[in-house]
């Protein structure tokens, strides 16, 4: 059984960072498409970035730049650091990975304070 934990969500002023961590048991990070999703209030979850199997990243214009997808292949984690944070940036963070089916973590809220 899948299963993937979020963590390292909180409150931050505009233009700091945090790092989110995704902890994923019953599979290996390395060998699915993993990355994170984002529902910013009111509107629907999109896209923030993801990793393939190979290493490819891919990222949300909105955030290239600032946020940078990681994966420890030793702590089986998919890992988003997020820098220059900006109010727009609100949202609950939910990490997901992908074999033949999209397994979803329960998120982590992410504040962002002008």
């Amino acid at each position: 059984q899948v299963q993937l934990v979020e963590s390292g969500g909180g409150l931050v002023q505009a233009g700091g960072s945090l790092r989110l961590s995704c902890a994923a048991s019953g599979m290996h990070v390395s060998d699915n498409t993993v990355g994170w999703f984002r529902r910013i209030p009111g509107e629907q979850r999109e896209l923030v970035a993801y990793i393939t199997t190979e290493g490819s990243t891919n990222y949300q214009d909105s955030v290239k730049g600032r946020f940078t997808i990681s994966r420890d292949n030793v702590k089986n984690t998919i890992d988003l650091q997020m820098n220059g944070l900006k109010p727009g940036d609100t949202a609950v963070y939910y990490c997901y990975a992908q074999d033949s089916y999209v397994h979803w973590g329960r998120g982590t809220r992410v504040t962002v304070s002008s």
